[in-house]
């Protein structure tokens, strides 16, 4: 396994995260597995012995049934809660108050203490904001996050799902007022779904904070079992198609992984993973399985290599389309990226 650091923290987390959305299938996350207790250990299992120190969770998972079952696992397999990264998330409706939600005082405090008592931990290595709260302003919500570093049961918090301006706005309140900052950000990011470049990748380089992956193969579609035009098959793809994705670009993209996975000898979801790794400003990428022999082969990824025109054909293939204020900011500049002035040519 290799690692990498997360963002500016000095924490260090494998690059393969261990997702489990599919942890118990209780409620609305039934639809991406019902995982039982058994093969939530097998799957926790398999992860740490190849070396993964992190695994990512959230409150509203199984109506916090996932969260349970990674607790119980932990105690199941005597691992030393000390040599985990465990990260969860805040903001989804976990009751039917009118305060069952959000991203309030109130909500979050009430939220991390279940949370805690779901995991049997006394403290949560990464606590993150699943989403924006547009009712609760975000200085509210950061200093309350800033207390629970301080009080000790939160070690680090970070972001998910959240738009460019938001989270500048947040790293820079926190910079004015001392507190701590968001260490990360949790985004959908894969071959066939680069949209985060265009204004996220350039901040979170230019901020220092680390990104953490999420849905890295399209909910199935980069596996490479799909053809297009074909018939999906039963699966996530097929009866909830969410994030959102590019059909006919990672169509495109496949027809080059298919031929460039053959000649390597690896599976398809193995490049589309390893290309993700080799991405500077991605900290670690969530990997989910239904069964443990997917766990596997995506675990497997790690040892994948390319050539520089590898890389390169996988750029070309899956880039965004030019968008303004980009394209025009791309011209405008090279006066001093290229040494090219051309309003003076």
């Amino acid at each position: 396994m290799k690692y990498k650091i997360l963002g500016n923290t000095g924490l260090k987390v494998s690059v393969l995260c261990l997702g489990t959305m599919n942890y118990g299938g209780k409620g609305f996350f039934g639809y991406m597995g019902k995982l039982a207790q058994d093969k939530v250990d097998e799957q926790i299992r398999i992860a740490t012995q190849a070396g993964v120190n992190f695994i990512d969770t959230a409150n509203i998972y199984s109506e916090g049934l996932s969260e349970m079952m990674i607790g119980q696992a932990i105690k199941n397999l005597s691992i030393n809660r000390d040599d985990l990264v465990l990260a969860t998330k805040v903001r989804g409706s976990m009751g039917k108050s009118e305060n069952d939600r959000g991203l309030s005082k109130k909500h979050i405090i009430q939220q991390v203490e279940g949370s805690l008592k779901r995991l049997g931990t006394d403290y949560i290595d990464l606590y993150q904001i699943h989403t924006a709260d547009p009712l609760t302003p975000i200085e509210d919500t950061i200093r309350t996050l800033d207390d629970l570093v301080r009080s000790g049961k939160i070690r680090y918090f970070g972001a998910s799902n959240i738009s460019a301006w938001e989270l500048m706005k947040g790293l820079a309140y926190s910079q004015y007022n001392h507190l701590d900052r968001f260490a990360s950000l949790q985004a959908n990011y894969s071959l066939d779904v680069r949209d985060i470049e265009r204004e996220i990748v350039p901040l979170l380089k230019d901020q220092q904070v680390g990104m953490l992956v999420w849905s890295p193969l399209s909910g199935g579609l980069l596996t490479g079992k799909y053809a297009r035009g074909g018939q999906k098959e039963e699966g996530r793809l097929k009866s909830f198609p969410f994030p959102p994705f590019h059909e006919e670009r990672a169509y495109n993209v496949l027809d080059a992984l298919i031929p460039m996975a053959e000649q390597k000898q690896v599976a398809v979801s193995q490049l589309a993973l390893a290309w993700l790794l080799h991405r500077p400003v991605v900290s670690s990428v969530i990997i989910g399985a239904t069964q443990s022999h997917q766990l596997q082969d995506n675990l497997r990824c790690i040892d994948v290599t390319f050539t520089p025109s590898e890389l390169s054909l996988l750029d070309e293939i899956s880039k965004l389309p030019a968008e303004y204020p980009g394209n025009v900011i791309e011209v405008m500049t090279m006066d001093r990226t290229e040494g090219v002035d051309f309003l003076n040519a």
